[in-house]
């Protein structure tokens, strides 16, 4: 059995065994149909996800946050990237120190500015550089655009994955010519 039938068995496995209704098993079968593309092994991209949701709740429990931080967070193999506003230094410092102790991170890249959370417009253009992005390293022949992640903050993209070094590069310039890009930033971990 390949490790993609292995892990779509696996995944597909638990949830039917899981309790609970209709979108349970949606979300699941998305998960599977993610995790089977992966380089990253079955129990890294379970880890990725425990991060991400374990962060999110350490921060939404913080009561001194409410409006005044706005932190994305993105889990790849281990690195988390860090990126929003958080409206003082204390507030940005006190994010990473709930942060930092959640296991199975390996390297926190922390790009959390110290302004004011931005309005939901800002956000949305960010969303639509996202989408740009990824539609063109799709269209971007020999690149494996499945296993790149893409963030993008403030018009900063953030690039994601395990890639070679050519796959990397070749993400970087396809990035570079979208426009309304202010800065690419490579965050891959290569694999040769």
């Amino acid at each position: 059995m390949s490790q993609r039938s292995l892990i779509l068995t696996a995944i597909f496995a638990s949830v039917i065994f899981a309790q609970g209704c209709a979108p349970v098993i949606v979300a699941g079968g998305a998960t599977a149909a993610a995790a089977a593309s992966e380089r990253r092994t079955l129990g890294a991209f379970v880890d990725d996800e425990s991060i991400e949701i374990k962060a999110r709740k350490a921060l939404n429990d913080e009561p001194d946050f409410g409006d005044d931080v706005h932190i994305n967070i993105t889990s790849m193999n281990g690195i988390v990237l860090l990126t929003g506003e958080a409206a003082t230094a204390d507030k940005r410092d006190r994010a990473m120190t709930l942060i930092q102790v959640i296991p199975g991170i390996r390297r926190i890249v922390s790009e959390i500015r110290v302004a004011d959370p931005r309005a939901f417009a800002y956000t949305t253009h960010d969303g639509w550089i996202t989408g740009k992005v990824k539609a063109k390293l799709l269209g971007t022949e020999g690149l494996p655009s499945n296993q790149i992640k893409v963030v993008t903050e403030n018009s900063v993209v953030y690039l994601m994955g395990l890639v070679s070094q050519k796959e990397g590069d070749m993400a970087a310039e396809a990035t570079r010519t979208v426009g309304g890009i202010t800065r690419v930033v490579k965050l891959f971990e290569y694999l040769d």
